[in-house]
């Protein structure tokens, strides 16, 4: 699913999460022993970013196998 009037690549499908998503990578952050701060985090490391998003992914795949364990 693409949307071709979209410029940015961090644009949000339902821009009212935008507050939801920022909680739960400063949760995924912490979890992982990054020190994330409101606002520009661009003196990261790579590691770091990677870690924080890894973990990100990693959650909301336990939380969809969650689910559908529920369902079943």
């Amino acid at each position: 699913m693409t949307n071709s009037n979209k410029t940015g690549s961090n644009q949000m499908v339902v821009p009212e999460a935008r507050a939801a998503m920022d909680r739960f990578k400063m949760e995924a952050a912490q979890e992982v022993g990054v020190n994330l701060k409101e606002g520009y985090n661009g003196d990261l490391t790579s590691r770091e970013a990677g870690s924080v998003g890894g973990q990100m992914v990693k959650k909301m795949i336990q939380s969809y196998e969650q689910g559908l364990a529920s369902r079943g």
